[in-house]
This record gives structure tokens, sequence and C-alpha cells, in this order.
């Protein structure tokens, strides 16, 4: 056995470093990672290309790689199935005329001059080899196939191809070869220069065609693609046309029941919802800045007035009614603060967790002392319980009974009962009502009847109004009913 061959270089002591270790996992450097790094760049800039791409051009050409796809596939298909069907008919055609020849050759009818109508050229061998007839075109000395050959042909049953050059026939032949009696057998030959022909006139064609077509259909899917995103162009040219100072503008509908109809159907309703929001939002803040003038115009007076006569004013007197105005002020920052945060949850909780109306009841509406009396209704087993947020449930019966106070002479009743699946708290007061054409317009923002206009601490208007916004919010429901006499707030909130 050979030694091993002796190290290159100097040898190393046991254990010295070969350079610096490289730890487990370390990421290969930068050079490592360009290739990637241009890669990535490259595909990266590939699919930006094709996303610049309008979506007109992206489906036209979609469109025209599956059909050339097909269209070549198609053709593919249509020359090996013409191919075979014209190998199929040739096959037929030499095999029926060798069939022809070997009858008549059994039957000792074989004319002395063959001919050959349809175009098949048949030698007759006999036992020894000689060919005894043949047909105008064909080798009357030498068989197309030798003695071996015919005698496979036979055992394999089949047609095959023999080259006609070495036999003065300048073309390839596609020969079939029976035996008959007496030793005999007759070859049958036909020229396959016809299907050739054939299927290079079809491929040719196709080849040709094909391009053609594709172009066609590719101009046509350009144009149908066109007019399907002309409404969607239409829909970009009214969306432009909409701005802040012509709000009330709608985007075109197109005529056809297609996806674009359902498209800008659904987009007008949504500026509809936007132009409602719009104005929503606008009211509130018209109303707000009224509502914020008054009292600030009468905090300025009373300032004015005390400062221009300082030896004259009562400061106490001046410094309360500040201070009223003042609590004005919160009260209404602190209503419209509670509409903003509702307007932006969307009619959703901020908090759901179990509220016990039993104790979240009594304990609201201990602070108005004897000026309210509250009447639970006792339920047998467990508490009544819903589902919500106890501080925005406190601030609408808070919100009921002050309202309430503004216009009774007697004290407010609050009642707290069950009715099937749901909890009913109600707010009574004997003042003078509300009249029942009126009972749905004071739940919207700002409203106040001129009864409430009169007074000094009327409020804002905004009080029923998070009322409502509040309990739908908790899937319940608040209407105003007759007391005969004074008004019924009534509030259903659903069991947990």
């Amino acid at each position: 056995m050979a030694a091993d061959p002796p190290a290159r270089g100097p040898a190393r002591p046991p254990g010295a470093a070969t350079g610096p270790a490289r730890p487990a996992g370390a990421v290969a450097g930068p050079a490592a990672t360009a290739p990637a790094t241009g890669r990535a760049a490259r595909r990266g800039r590939r699919t930006g290309w094709w996303r610049r791409k309008s979506l007109r051009f992206r489906l036209t050409a979609v469109a025209s790689a599956v059909l050339a796809v097909a269209l070549a596939a198609s053709a593919y298909v249509l020359v090996g199935v013409l191919g075979r069907a014209l190998i199929a008919g040739t096959d037929d055609a030499i095999h029926q005329r060798a069939r022809q020849v070997v009858s008549l050759a059994d039957a000792g009818r074989l004319p002395v001059e063959m001919t050959s109508p349809d175009g098949v050229l048949v030698q007759v061998i006999d036992a020894a080899g000689r060919i005894t007839h043949a047909t105008p075109g064909t080798d009357r000395l030498l068989p197309l196939l030798d003695a071996g050959e015919r005698a496979t042909a036979i055992a394999r049953g089949g047609a095959g191809f023999v080259d006609g050059g070495p036999y003065g026939i300048p073309h390839v032949l596609r020969v079939r070869v029976l035996s008959a009696d007496q030793g005999r057998t007759v070859i049958a030959a036909r020229p396959f220069s016809e299907v050739q022909t054939s299927v290079n006139t079809a491929a040719h064609v196709l080849l040709v065609g094909t391009p053609l077509l594709l172009v066609l259909l590719a101009g046509v899917s350009w144009v149908i693609v066109g007019g399907t995103l002309r409404p969607i162009a239409a829909l970009r040219r009214g969306a432009e046309e909409i701005t802040d100072t012509a709000r009330s503008r709608r985007l075109p509908v197109p005529e056809s029941r297609d996806e674009v109809h359902s498209l800008a159907v659904t987009l007008n309703d949504m500026l509809a919802r936007l132009e409602k929001a719009d104005a929503r939002q606008r009211a509130l803040v018209s109303d707000a800045a009224h509502e914020l003038r008054s009292p600030l115009a009468s905090i300025r007076l009373q300032l004015e007035v005390a400062l221009g006569h300082p030896e004259g004013q009562d400061w106490r007197e001046t410094a309360e009614g500040v201070l009223e105005d003042t609590m004005r002020l919160a009260r209404l920052a602190e209503d419209l603060l509670a509409l903003a945060r509702l307007d932006e949850r969307g009619g959703a909780l901020a908090r759901r967790e179990p509220v016990e109306l039993d104790r979240l009841v009594p304990q609201t509406v201990e602070r108005y002392g004897e000026a309210v009396t509250v009447r639970v209704a006792p339920t047998p087993g467990d508490a009544i319980m819903v589902t919500g947020d106890a501080l925005d449930l406190g601030r609408v019966l808070v919100n009921l009974v002050d309202n309430a106070l503004r216009h009774t002479v007697s004290p407010v009743v609050v009642e707290l009962r069950t009715e099937g699946t749901g909890a009913v708290l109600t707010v009574t007061d004997d003042g003078s009502g509300i009249p029942e054409a009126d009972r749905e317009r004071v739940f919207d923002r700002f409203t106040r009847l001129d009864s409430a206009r009169s007074r000094d601490h009327g409020g804002a208007g905004l009080g029923l109004a998070i009322v409502r916004e509040t309990v739908h919010a908790h899937g319940g429901a608040v209407t105003l009913e007759d007391a005969a006499p004074g008004l019924r707030a009534v509030v259903r909130l659903p069991l947990s």
C-alpha cells in the first residue's frame, strides 16, 4: 500500500488556530449575500414594471398569453392528428390493395400487366424470390424487401417505411407485405410524399395563421377590455369632479347590470352617507357655536360692566354669574365630548361588562335626595343584569332625571322592573309634558321646545340625544309616553 502524500506547507502544531473562527450559524458576509440581493432587486424591478402597467394592458397581455398557449397546443395537436390520420389512410389503402392482389393470386387470375389506378405500387414474388408480377413504376428485377425483411414484415403485421431511392423511386415508401398461396409474397407500397406534403402544408398554414389569429384576438381583447373598463374610467372622472364645494354630485351609474353597476351604486350610497355625516357635523359645529356664544357673551358683558364701574359693582354677584355661565359651558363641553365619543365608536360600546341595574339605579339617584323617588320591582332569583358600560348607563339615567327635574312639580319617580327578556327603566314627572308630534324631534341634537328655551337652565338640547344613542349602542330603545299629567321616559334594555 502506498503511503499518503506529505501535506503541503509547514506543519501546524496540534490545536493551533487556522484563522479567525466563525461562530456557528453566522451569516455569510456581503460577498455571499450580494448575488441573492441582486436577484431579488431584479425580480422586484420586473414585478414593479408589470404592476405599473395599466389594467387594460395586463388583462390583454394575460388573455393573449393564454390564447397563444392554447393556439400553439391546438396547432400541435392538429398537425399530429392530421399526420396520424393520413398515415392510417395510406396504410388502409395499401392493405386493401395487397389483399386484393393476394385474392387474385390465390385464384390464379393475376393479369399479366398489372395497373395501379390508386397509385399503389405492387410486386408479387414467388417462392424462389423472383418477381412474377409488378405494376408500372416498380423494379421488376429487385424486390423492395429481401427475404428476411419480407418475413419480418409479415410477422410484424403492419406497414413500415422503405427508402425508394435505390429502386429508382425518389420518395420514401410506406410498405405492407402479405403472404399468398404457393409461398408467394405480395408487397404493396405507396409514396409517403403525399402525406408529408399535406402535413407540411397544414403546418405552414398554422405557422402563418396562428400569429395572425393571435394578433386579431389580442386586438379584440383590447377593445373588449377597454369597453368593459370604460364605465370605471367614467367613475374616476366623476370622482375627480366631486369636491368639497360640490358634495351633492354623484358618480355616473352604467346601464348594464354588472359588477361595475353595483360598484357605482355602492359608491353613490357611500357618498350619500358621507354627505349626510358631513351635514350632520356642520350642523353640530354650527349649533355648538351658537350655544357657546350665549354664555361667552354673558361672561364678557358681566366682566366689562364690572371693570367699567368697579366702585358700584357687587363682585360676589359678578363672580356667581360668571361661575354659572362657566358651569354651563362645562356641561356643554361634556355633552359635546360624549357625543363625539359615541360617533367615533360608530354605535359600539366602550366596554362590555355585567351591570346590575338594581344596584346602579339607586346609587345614581341617591344624590338627588328627596327630589327623586326610586321604585325597584323585586325579581325572584338573580339581579336585574344587563351587559354594557355602567358609566354610560348612569349618564343616561342622570340626563333623564335632570330633564324631568326641570319640568316637574312633585318628586320625580324612577322605576325599574323586568318584562320578559328585557329590563324596563322609567322616569316620570308631572310637568307640562311634550306634545305627541314633538316626542321624536326632541331626541335630535340641539333640539329644544319653546318652553325649554325660555328657561335659564334649559340645557343645550343634547341630553336626550345622548340618551338615545347610548341606549341604541346597548341594543335597547327609548321612548316618551304621556303620564297624564306629565311625561314618562321609558328605556328598554335586553337582559344578559
